[in-house]
């Protein structure tokens, strides 16, 4: 660790190719699983992503020697401030060396930035919102991320907190087999039959074809389900958009569900190919080779991450998530979706944390999502 260490923001396409590139170098060899990079050149355009309809950021790298050591974002998401009545801003994107150093400049140059935006406290990390990768991994490291999950060394987590950061919230990602029904507590079953026999919920399909229109119904869920959960973040039309678009890609028949009584929806479930399993293959480049085995993912794909499943408050008596559940292990029966994990879930959701218990199914990582206030 020799050289002075600074810390500057992203201003051309040089520095924002090194922001991309930093985990490429850090993580090689590791359960990471590194995405396309043509997508997070996208994602993080101001003018692809629909963030920017709501938020602003700035992107900050460290360097020591003309070296990167370390990148992160930070952000202020004016929907989600305005839905609280908060000032927060969020930091996301984390990456760096292990060098002690480096976190302190990077945080002190993002609080700097988000003193200036009116803001009161740094949460994070989230890329951009909690609806996005969250937290740093701080259990389950020998594990390979599925689709949307972050991964980070161990070391991670003892430069945030060396760097004066206290946790906020843990997030849990849940281990299921979901052709495996012994695991399963007799009652879920007893309060799937009741919701059919006694409040009349039948389980359909989301319709790819109006996928789009579909969410419409899903986001009414959703900011109802949600709403009281910590960093809810409300859906606007324009990530809705967006949404649809990423879904398409990460669609298999069935897997998107929707709970309804009397052809009204009251709970759905999302549920989405770990196309981590293709990526893995494909190291973050389409070419030579990527596209195709993209392409074939579907033969190539046996487990799933359920990333939403949720009931409008006042139908959450009626058994419609037991439905819900049993619906995926029907799925696994006739698919080569057979595995995989349900999350992320707020360690405090007592009700989504029983449920998934009585599916089966084990704590496996646990993400932390911390802050700063000043």
């Amino acid at each position: 660790m020799t050289g002075e260490l600074t810390v500057s923001s992203v201003r051309s396409f040089g520095d924002l190719r090194a922001f991309v590139e930093l985990p490429y170098r850090l993580h090689a060899g590791t359960p990471w699983v590194p995405p396309l990079r043509l997508e997070r050149y996208v994602f993080l355009s101001r003018r692809a992503n629909a963030f920017f309809k709501h938020g602003r950021a700035q992107y900050l790298l460290a360097r020591r020697a003309g070296r990167v050591v370390g990148r992160i974002s930070v952000q202020v998401d004016d929907a989600f401030n305005a839905h609280h009545d908060a000032r927060w801003g969020m930091f996301g994107f984390l990456e760096l060396v292990d060098e002690p150093d480096v976190l302190p400049a990077l945080l002190g140059a993002a609080e700097a930035w988000a003193r200036g935006q009116g803001c009161d406290r740094l949460v994070g990390p989230m890329d951009f919102t909690m609806n996005d990768e969250s937290g740093v991994l701080v259990e389950g490291h020998a594990l390979r991320p599925l689709i949307r999950q972050p991964w980070h060394p161990l070391y991670y987590q003892r430069r945030c907190e060396e760097a004066g950061l206290a946790k906020a919230v843990d997030l849990l990602s849940w281990r299921l087999d979901v052709s495996d029904r012994d695991r399963v507590r007799p009652a879920l079953w007893r309060f799937a039959e009741r919701a059919r026999t006694q409040h009349g919920v039948t389980i359909r399909p989301m319709d790819r074809r109006r996928l789009r229109q579909e969410l419409e119904a899903f986001a009414d869920i959703y900011n109802a389900a949600w709403a009281s959960n910590w960093g809810y973040v409300p859906y606007g039309k324009t990530d809705l958009d967006a949404y649809a678009l990423e879904l398409q890609l990460v669609y298999s028949p069935g897997w998107f569900m929707v709970a309804e009584i009397d052809g009204e929806p009251i709970a759905m479930a999302i549920t989405v190919m770990d196309v981590n399993q293709v990526l893995a293959r494909m190291n973050g480049r389409l070419l030579p080779l990527g596209w195709w085995r993209f392409l074939r993912r579907h033969r190539t794909v046996d487990q799933v991450r359920v990333g939403f499943l949720g009931v409008k408050p006042e139908y959450a008596m009626t058994g419609a998530a037991a439905a819900l559940y049993e619906r995926h292990y029907e799925l696994a029966t006739r698919t080569r979706l057979k595995g995989g994990e349900a999350g992320w879930v707020l360690e405090d959701n007592r009700g989504m944390n029983r449920g998934l218990e009585m599916m089966g199914g084990t704590p496996v990582k646990r993400f932390r999502v911390y802050e700063r206030r000043w």
